[in-house]
């Protein structure tokens, strides 16, 4: 049998996905790696770290598969998006440790950028918001104040990048390249023109001779080493950003499908086609993917929620309210409501549709008789009021609600959660029968490139839903309880000066 082995590099872990020519999980492996908080709001990652685990997970999926006598087709990579690295191209050597898309260090740059009337060009040319979250600001830090000295042998990349570059040879030969979705995230990457821009290379001093490649998201990049690869020879020939990834994996190929993903932060992405749309208040325009050439793109629109599945690690490690993440939705179901308790988990400030880099958490409305079941349950309602902020936003910009969300991601286990969300935003809400929906739609491109599937309507066909969940909540309640979520709200923002 025929597989696709999807690595899927996340926020605080990666995973190795295995999935048949019926789209069906054959093997996976999964490893976590450290993370490193050297000062508040800053949010490192050592870049050796990602790729020993890559390594590893990719090692012990490629001997599983091995052993069942299955033959590896491609190798699909998808990652979180904004995060940047930088290296040495003669070494392989990591200049400086990798800075995570959570990290705000560079909110005062933006704020002298904005203040100088930069932002609309920014706007127009990339679909972003001025945010630290994206990738030229902290590439720009670590130019500057972060002391990586920009010569012949810098090289930049997101996370995708330095796996790609390192399976297919390093510093002997490796692929230096990412793709649309990804380079969309940049802030350095012109969604109308298709095109690194110069401009904006120049605005944020960053030398274009360090940037990738940008290759078709679905379409051979290079071939693996084995003795950097598991002991793989095989093509990689799908990349994209993960929330781009999960809208493929999630089937929602077709203008107007909707989806969430609940992993560390939320992203909820709308397919908006393939005409690049205005840019709207309080959303990002985003390159979904393309297939074949870097001509053929499909866009969407997106609100990054930067805090979700990282809330319930904060009871874990922070509070220790809980010992375990799976113990959040049993004690949140055992109240009947958060007592009146709202969360607004802002530890990284606020995203869509608010970007507000100075907000910061806040928990409102507790008293004497707040328990921890209160305040679990309202960590995982504060998940499902993010989600319908943002719905609200693209319905407001679009003029029409989704017809139904397709969920995925950790939390969305939780029935709880899923009911509640399908309460606000009024509209049924679908859970994915198969969770990885970010490591296979990796897959799905990277198979669709070399021929296990022959198009997205062929991957459509493969999508089933777990459980669907339908509104039961009376509209006046679900009004209040919105109200009072935003006076919430308004508390945490400009917290931080």
């Amino acid at each position: 049998m025929t597989c696709v082995i999807a690595i899927d590099a996340g926020t605080t872990g990666v995973r190795a996905f295995a999935v048949d020519a019926d789209g069906q999980p054959r093997a996976r492996a999964y490893r976590e790696f450290p993370q490193h908080f050297p000062r508040p709001g800053w949010v490192e990652h050592d870049a050796d770290d990602i790729l020993r685990v890559t390594v590893e997970t990719l090692g012990e999926v490629a001997a599983e598969l091995g052993a069942a006598g299955e033959t590896v087709a491609a190798i699909g990579i998808t990652n979180q998006r904004e995060t940047v690295v930088v290296w040495d191209r003669s070494t392989g050597r990591p200049r400086h440790r990798a800075i995570v898309w959570q990290d705000r260090r560079t909110a005062a740059r933006c704020d002298e950028l904005r203040a100088a009337g930069h932002e609309p060009m920014i706007r127009r040319a990339t679909g972003l918001v001025l945010d630290p979250y994206f990738s030229a600001t902290k590439l720009a830090w670590l130019l500057h104040e972060g002391g990586v000295a920009a010569d012949d042998d810098l090289a930049f990349g997101t996370v995708d990048t330095w796996i790609l570059w390192n399976l297919t040879g390093g510093a002997e030969g490796g692929v230096h390249a990412t793709d649309p979705s990804n380079a969309s995230r940049t802030m350095l990457w012109d969604i109308g023109a298709r095109d690194w821009s110069s401009e904006l290379a120049t605005l944020f001093d960053v030398p274009l001779a360090c940037l990738p490649a940008v290759a078709p998201s679905s379409g051979r990049f290079g071939i693996t080493r084995p003795d950097r690869a598991g002991g793989l020879t095989v093509p990689v020939s799908g990349i994209a950003g993960d929330q781009q990834a999960a809208l493929f994996g999630q089937a929602c190929v077709e203008p107007g499908m909707t989806k969430n993903t609940y992993g560390t932060g939320s992203f909820v992405l709308t397919n908006v086609g393939s005409a690049l749309p205005d840019p709207v208040e309080g959303l990002l325009t985003t390159v979904a993917w393309s297939l074949g050439t870097t001509d053929d793109i499909t866009y969407a629109m997106e609100g990054a929620i930067f805090v979700t599945g990282a809330a319930i690690q904060w009871l874990r490690d922070g509070l220790q309210v809980i010992a375990d993440a799976a113990e959040t939705g049993p004690l949140a179901e055992s109240v009947p409501d958060s007592g009146g308790v709202y969360v607004v988990p802002a530890f990284t400030g606020l995203g869509a549709p608010w970007w507000d880099a100075y907000a910061r958490g806040t928990i409102v409305g507790i008293t004497r008789g707040t328990g921890r079941a209160h305040l679990a349950r309202a960590v995982v309602e504060s998940m499902a009021f993010q989600t319908a902020d943002v719905v609200e936003a693209v319905t407001r910009a679009s003029g029409t609600p989704p017809a139904e969300m397709r969920i995925d991601g950790g939390a969305s286990v939780m029935d709880l959660l899923c009911q509640f969300q399908a309460d606000l935003l009024g509209v049924p809400v679908r859970r994915a029968a198969i969770q990885e929906t970010t490591a296979l739609g990796a897959a799905f491109l990277a198979g669709i490139a070399e021929g296990v599937w022959d198009s997205p309507a062929t991957v459509n066909a493969t999508w089933r839903a777990d459980a669907s969940f339908t509104p039961a909540m009376d509209p006046a309640d679900r009004d209040a309880r919105m109200a009072t979520w935003h006076r919430a709200v308004e508390r945490s923002r400009n917290w931080e000066s």
